[in-house]
């Protein structure tokens, strides 16, 4: 917890210096000191890429199996079983908008009368 008058030991490090800022000109000796000298850096790229020798890569010997047949498909169950999933998912909509038009009625009954 702080004080309110800012007079605590701990708040010491956070506050100002007294007097001028030390990069001012008023505050060094004499002439400034000249940046240090920094050395020039040279960077010669990459190395050079050489090209591996033709034969670099290891003899493959193990050939995969060919992929399987896939089953084949019924096309008139898929689509009846498509039928049925629709009517299902527009009576469970029909009813759960049912659902909410009775309770907005109700709602909308109470807050008229």
């Amino acid at each position: 917890m702080t004080t309110q008058s800012g007079n605590s030991a701990d708040d010491a490090f956070w506050r100002r210096p007294t007097g001028p800022p030390a990069d001012t000109p008023e505050s060094t000796a004499g002439s400034p000191a000249p940046p240090p000298v920094r050395p020039e850096v040279h960077y010669p790229g990459p190395p050079p890429n050489t090209t591996p020798p033709p034969g670099w890569r290891p003899p493959l010997h193990v050939q995969p199996a060919p992929p399987r047949p896939l089953p084949a498909q019924d096309h008139a169950a898929l689509d009846a079983e498509e039928g049925s999933a629709r009517t299902l998912t527009y009576g469970i909509g029909l009813v759960g908008g049912a659902v909410v038009l009775v309770l907005m009625c109700l709602l909308c009954s109470r807050a008229l009368f």
